[in-house]
């Protein structure tokens, strides 16, 4: 079951439960505010070289994860456990990026915030699997090995065959691989059939289109912003991706209200 959720959180947390999703407008404010904050820490390391301030070059030192007294179990989802090492392998990864932005913001990681939004996030994919498997929707084997060849060129396998050579030398076989694509498919057609049609507009992905034109040139980007056209497959995939992820998360609000859940962290 670890291995199982090991893997499947690398994906589900991905693809549906980015940490605070929030909507298109609020995306943009929150890239406003990293510019912004960028800005002032540009200015304030030109300003310490001026004054000498700044001769050592040294970088800020990194945070350390606090994992201190994490407990074996760390939830409890109608019944099934969500274990340390689970929490503990998420809680990393979500906590390297949060230390970076903090570098760039200057402000500390929250430690206990992000503890409570991983445990979270690991509830509601809890919560999307039991869904998904209640429901017995099947997940056909072109639909799993179409998920199977993006993770290979997503980690530069050359083929799925390889990239499968490369999981079986981490210590999961084919089978297990298999099994938890086919739990990816499921959900995934779960939350399909909850967002219905979640194609963007024209004048959605436009908008967007400007918003990030804006950012760039108040940052002061060197590189001319590509051509609306050019950029609007990508646009419409990430703006699918975002209405996926709301729905996923009114999804899990609604089965959370019914759901046995104990959180022991």
């Amino acid at each position: 079951m670890t291995l199982r959720k090991k893997w499947l959180s690398g994906l589900l947390l991905a693809a549906f439960l980015t940490l605070g999703a929030c909507s298109s407008d609020e995306t943009a404010k929150d890239n406003e505010k990293k510019d912004t904050q960028q800005e002032q820490q540009s200015s304030e390391q030109s300003e310490g070289q001026k004054d000498g301030s700044s001769k050592s070059g040294k970088q800020p030192k990194m945070p350390e994860p606090d994992l201190e007294g994490t407990p074996d179990v760390v939830a409890e989802v109608n019944g099934e456990k969500i274990k340390k090492k689970e929490f503990e392998t998420a809680y990393k990864s979500q906590f390297q990026q949060a230390a970076l932005q903090s570098q760039m913001s200057g402000q500390e990681v929250d430690q206990d915030k992000l503890k409570k939004q991983m445990v979270d996030s690991l509830i509601g994919q809890e919560l999307l699997i039991q869904e998904a498997n209640n429901r017995d929707y099947k997940a056909t084997q072109e639909k799993k090995d179409k998920i199977l060849e993006d993770l290979a060129k997503r980690n530069k396998a050359g083929s799925k065959e390889e990239f499968l050579a490369q999981l079986e030398k981490q210590g999961m076989s084919k089978k297990e691989v298999m099994s938890q694509l086919e739990t990816q498919v499921k959900v995934e057609q779960l939350i399909a059939a909850e967002a219905g049609d979640i194609e963007p507009t024209e004048e959605e992905l436009k908008k967007r289109y400007e918003q990030i034109k804006a950012q760039q040139e108040k940052a002061g980007g060197q590189s001319k912003m590509p051509s609306y056209e050019k950029v609007k497959p990508s646009l419409k995939q990430q703006m699918k991706q975002e209405k996926e992820a709301q729905e996923a998360q009114k999804l899990i609000k609604s089965l959370r209200k019914d759901a046995d859940v104990k959180v022991h962290i």
